[in-house]
This record gives C-alpha cells, structure tokens and sequence, in this order.
C-alpha cells in the first residue's frame, strides 16, 4: 500500500511540473512588451480617484514590506470588497524579469478596480530594490524570503500569479509568466472580476 501511495505520489508531482512547465511556455513565440516606465503624471491620471484601500496601496508604491505570508494574508483580509491580483516574483527569476512590465500595465490600467500585490521570494533585498528601480511597480510586495508562498498557494515556481475576487474568494492560481498584457487581461477579467462567467 505504502509503494502504491508513494508511486501516485510522484506521477501527481510529474503531472505538476509538466503542466506547469507548459504553462511557463505560454505565449514564448512573442515577446514581452519592453519596459517604458510611465511618468509620475500618467500614473496620478490612471490612478486618480481610487477607492481608499486601493490609494493605500498605491501609496506604498514599490516597497518590499517585511512579514512574509502573515502579512501578506492580513493584508488579503483587508482588502476584502475588492478584487485581488497576487504576483510572486523573484529578482534572481528570469522569467520575472520580462513579466513584470505586464504587471506594470496592468495596474495601471485596473489599478481602481483591482489590488494588486508583490510577493519576493527567496530574494536579495538588494537585487530586488535594483528591479524595482527598473521596473517601479504602482503597488508594493511583500518579502518571503524563506519561500512560504510555495507551500502556501502550491505553486511550483515563480512567477506565479493568484487571483482572489471580491469576495475574498481565492479563485484561480496561474504557473508560469505572462508574456503579453492581452492574457494577463483576460485572467484578471475572468478570475478576479468575475466578467463572463455565471455565478
């Protein structure tokens, strides 16, 4: 019974990676968008009149706040009533590198919608400051340095990317990065808004 359990348990992990793996290669025939930072003006525009909580976020734009998942779940919490877009990232990932301008976008674009949060995993501080000088993000992430996101939402490897409605509701879980703003899109339309899909 013990060799049986054992046997199911590795083809299950088989069947992770793979999919996963094929997930991370989704959209790999096109490049990501390059990064063009937008200006100080853009952003107070497409973020203007924000509900509350979401300002609270943009307030903290690019900061690596410490706390790791305890945090992170707090802040969850409290974001209850809006949608909710998590992105786990590492500085040291790169596939992170090229995703993060979508991420970039999207914020902007859904920022009075939808929060989006950071998760660095398994990080140099440093390194990750240096990313986000490169790629500023409108919303903060918050440190994992001893990885417990992995655990926390199964996830195989970075960059992955979680969706909550508003509820509070986790509600879709994406291996791999987005390469292109048209499926981040999509998700954050589907998963975190609920848009085209019956109740």
């Amino acid at each position: 019974m013990r060799r049986i359990l054992l046997a199911l348990s590795a083809i299950s992990l088989a069947v992770i990676v793979v999919v996963g793996y094929l997930q991370s290669q989704e959209g790999r025939g096109s490049s990501p968008p390059k990064p063009r930072n937008p200006s100080a003006a853009e952003v107070r525009s497409a973020l203007a009149d924000s509900p509350p909580q979401l300002a609270a976020l943009h307030r903290q734009a690019n900061q690596l706040i410490p706390g790791a998942q305890k945090a992170l779940d707090a802040r969850v919490r409290a974001l209850r009533g809006h949608p909710i877009v998590v992105n786990v990232w590492a500085a040291w990932c790169g596939p992170c590198r090229e995703e993060l301008p979508v991420f970039q976008r999207a914020a902007l674009s859904h920022g009075r919608q939808v929060a989006f949060l950071g998760v660095d995993v398994k990080d140099s501080r440093d390194s990750a400051r240096a990313l986000l000088r490169s790629v500023p993000l409108t919303y903060p992430s918050y440190e994992d340095p001893d990885g417990h996101a992995y655990g926390h939402y199964h996830i195989i490897g970075t960059p992955s990317t979680v969706f909550y409605d508003a509820g509070g509701r986790q509600t879709y879980v994406h291996q791999g990065p987005y390469y292109q703003p048209a499926e981040l899109t999509r998700d954050i339309r589907r998963y975190a808004l609920g848009e085209g899909t019956q109740a």
